[in-house]
């Protein structure tokens, strides 16, 4: 499966992902990872694994739809089948939802539709729940509102600071990531043998 990598920071996710064994020998092939900060240490992490590095600022961008109608043109040459958005701090919008229907995943530190959008972690710990947990999904035209793949609690225990929730979260993150990475390599593969009828 050919796919592009969409962050924006440390890129944890990344990371992990990249670094599967298990997706590695399940065919996952990062052709790109799409950064919008030029500084985020996630480029370097791409660059020692000699996965091509695309950075694309929307400073440069008179508007959000040249800014992603450029991430478009960059895309096709990778054929591109699946994007991950892992810690990418844009919107995505009509002009790249458009031409990956339906194959856009995001993962998010909270138990949507609590605490969407930024800073999850943080309001989830201040505000007094005793669980908050991940949540993986398919990008809609909406801002963590996409129909959800899957969700696990994460307890908000009373020794916890935002750190250490923190920490906990992205473990989950990873593990989840790569289960449904693997579940998407595997549910394609099937697809592709159905049509060539192949029991």
């Amino acid at each position: 499966m050919r796919v592009a990598i969409f962050a924006s920071g440390n890129g944890t996710n990344f990371d992990a992902i990249a670094n599967s064994t298990e997706l590695q020998e399940a065919g996952l092939d990062i052709e790109v990872l799409v950064c919008d900060q030029p500084n985020a240490p996630v480029i370097q992490k791409a660059k020692n694994l000699n996965i091509p590095v695309f950075v694309n600022e929307l400073k440069n961008f008179p508007n959000r739809k040249e800014y992603e109608r450029t991430i478009v043109d960059k895309l096709v040459p990778f054929e591109v089948e699946y994007i991950f958005l892992a810690g990418y701090m844009r919107v995505v919008t009509s002009e790249l939802l458009n031409e990956y229907r339906n194959r856009i995943i995001n993962i998010h530190p909270s138990l949507l539709p609590k605490f969407s959008g930024l800073d999850a972690i943080q309001r989830a710990f201040d505000s007094g729940d005793t669980e908050t947990g991940v949540t993986i999904h398919y990008i809609d035209e909406n801002v963590d509102t996409g129909p959800i793949i899957c969700q696990k609690y994460i307890p908000i225990l009373k020794t916890d600071n935002v750190e250490t929730l923190e920490e906990r979260i992205h473990t989950k993150e990873h593990e989840m990531y790569i289960k449904v990475i693997l579940d998407l390599i595997k549910k394609e593969s099937e697809n592709v043998n159905f049509e060539k009828g192949i029991d």
